[in-house]
């Protein structure tokens, strides 16, 4: 049978540790120590492997992260980017959705323990876990999500982008706006609702919240049942997102509503079917909100990120102009 890690340690009357630090040549390992160890290898002729070292030095070459769910394209096109880089990065890739987890806390306690550190969307636990978390050593990268301590984040920038698609729908001559999503729910779509609101308060426009949680075509659907049903529509909609935009988009089309005619509509994303249905949106990137923090992630994991300047990343997001709102003149 080969000899193991640990045969080498006790022969050589130290830890495993100790061993995986004198085989890779470590200045933190005393000469005499590391003249031991050397000569216990050759005597048991021990190779050592990839993974022993990792095991050794608790490393596991893999990398988690932490999503709500996989039910929408957003969350899907941030891991795929996120993906992507642990693949060039060589680290294999651990993911847990806490969506109708009643023990979301203790599932991301226990990932912690078993990779190199964590990447973690939006509020999929609480900041009193990510502190513990980060506390007892895991190195983490927050996404979509205000800071918490010194912690490095990553976010897609929405009050700009916000306050320019209102004062879009402004020009358009929209004087009532109506926001459909849920502020208190997400630190992004909290942005986006401040952003339109500048921008409609600015321009003496009337701007209220249609307050819906689910970001989902169907609860889009719903939405524009609603004021439907009012028969007094707005001048415009601005949905949270583009699924929501996509849901009430068709129901409208379906009443026969003029869209932009009688009223505008947006989304946010930029997803693929929004390019296919005309939407008006903001396109945020969402691959690129994934691969950044995985190669954030792996600086933390290799002591790249040590002096690094500002930890908080935000990358651009920008107006589209599409079919779905007036252009003003």
């Amino acid at each position: 049978m080969p000899s193991t890690i640990r045969d080498v340690a006790r022969e050589a009357g130290v830890s495993i540790a100790t061993v995986s630090r004198a085989m890779r040549d470590s200045t933190s390992v005393r000469p005499d120590t590391r003249d031991r160890v050397m000569a216990a290898a050759r005597e048991l002729e021990y190779t050592p492997s990839q993974l022993g070292r990792q095991l050794a030095e608790r490393r596991y070459a893999a990398n988690g992260i932490v999503f709500p769910d996989l039910s929408g394209p957003y969350y899907a096109e941030v891991v795929m980017g996120y993906e992507d880089v642990a693949a060039e990065l060589r680290r294999s890739v651990l993911i847990l959705s806490t969506h109708g987890r009643a023990d979301a806390d203790a599932a991301v306690r226990d990932m912690a323990g078993r990779c190199d550190g964590l990447v973690v969307l939006q509020r999929t636990v609480s900041d009193e876990v990510v502190e513990q978390l980060a506390a007892r050593g895991t190195r983490i990268v927050l996404v979509a999500r205000p800071p918490v301590g010194d912690l490095i984040t990553v976010n897609a920038e929405n009050s700009g982008s916000a306050r320019a698609l209102g004062e879009h729908l402004v020009a358009g001559g929209a004087r009532r706006i109506v926001f459909v999503g849920d502020p208190a729910a997400s630190p992004d779509v909290a942005e986006r609702w401040q952003g339109l609101s500048d921008a409609a308060s600015g321009a003496g426009a009337e701007i209220r919240l249609a307050q819906c949680s689910e970001l989902s075509e169907a609860a889009g659907a719903a939405e524009a049942l609603t004021l439907l049903a009012t028969g007094d529509l707005p001048d415009a909609i601005a949905c949270a997102n583009d699924e929501l935009a996509l849901g009430l988009l068709g129901e409208l089309r379906a009443a026969g509503v003029d869209v932009p005619g009688q009223v505008q509509v947006t989304g946010w994303d930029d997803v693929m079917a929004a390019r296919y249905a005309d939407l008006t949106t903001v396109r945020q990137p969402m691959r690129e909100l994934g691969a950044t923090a995985a190669r954030l992630l792996d600086d933390l994991i290799t002591g790249a990120a040590r002096g690094i300047g500002d930890p908080h990343t935000h990358l651009p997001t920008e107006l589209v102009v599409r079919g779905t709102t007036r252009h003003g003149g």
